[in-house]
């Protein structure tokens, strides 16, 4: 192992563990959403208030709703409506959702690239997770959707520092270290940014396939969304034996089976992932 990708960890690691390393922070208006839909006392007019100060966000989600996913009768014009048909929970997620993408590029080509993959796959994962939260759980779609979307936020960090520090590395080196540092440094952002109990474990667990929950949980459906993204590839996970792996079972699905397949499913996920892209 070269000693640069020691070196990176090293640092990395003591910054972890002296609060020195800069998390990123959430966008305002993630916050202030979701301070609104969490206050008793709020109702949707005070959400529009806020949205409606981000013209790319409102119309992003007037899009949202007017997708075949949520699509009503009758087409929806303006902020107020869409908000109404989507409701409080559902626009708060999707909004922090929404807002956490700009945190995805950077200056660096080298890193845009790499950032702008990473919410690539978290915005595909995303929607497989909310169609299979609807389908196959009493777990929340909107929860599922932000769980796909945070589950690789560790890897933020890392390359903003390796673009501040501008170290040159090789791709397969940058990988190594990620694959060993994001999920621990995915746990802390998520605790720093108060996330909901159920979803900070998210970033340590989608992976590891022999782990046992003594019910589906967000970490459940993570993993199997990012299976079945990989299904068919030439990714290592396909040498895995997916029959062994309980996270299906919690869910009462078939790991044998492709859902790309399933017509109907299919277009449910593609649909769930358009919204976010």
């Amino acid at each position: 192992m070269s000693n640069i990708v020691e070196t990176i960890k090293t640092d990395l690691i003591t910054a972890i563990e002296n609060d020195k390393l800069v998390l990123p922070t959430l966008p305002e208006v993630a916050l202030q959403v979701r301070e609104i839909a969490e206050s008793e006392d709020s109702a949707i007019a005070d959400l529009v208030k806020v949205i409606s100060n981000d013209t790319a966000l409102s119309a992003r989600i007037i899009r949202v709703c007017n997708s075949p996913l949520f699509r009503g009768s009758r087409a929806i014009e303006n902020l107020n409506m869409a908000l109404s048909r989507l409701g409080m929970a559902y626009t708060s997620n999707l909004a922090m959702g929404l807002a956490m993408e700009q945190m995805f590029q950077a200056t660096s080509d080298m890193v845009d690239k790499r950032l702008r993959a990473t919410w690539q796959t978290s915005t595909e994962v995303a929607g497989v997770c909310h169609v299979l939260a609807q389908h196959y759980t009493k777990l929340k779609p909107e929860q599922a959707t932000l769980a796909g979307l945070v589950h690789q936020i560790g890897v933020l960090p890392i390359l903003r520092y390796v673009e501040d520090q501008d170290i040159q590395i090789s791709s397969i080196m940058l990988d190594n270290v990620i694959d060993e540092l994001h999920p621990r440094l995915g746990v802390a952002i998520l605790k720093k940014w108060d996330f909901p109990k159920e979803l900070q474990n998210v970033p340590l667990d989608y992976a590891k396939f022999q782990r046992q929950a003594p019910a589906a949980d967000y970490a459940d459906l993570v993993m199997v969304a990012n299976l079945q993204l990989v299904a068919g590839s030439g990714h290592p996970w396909n040498e895995i034996d997916w029959n062994s792996i309980s996270a299906f079972d919690r869910l009462g699905l078939d790991p044998n089976i492709d859902m790309s397949e399933e017509e109907d499913l299919n277009a449910e996920m593609e649909a769930a992932m358009a919204l976010l892209q």
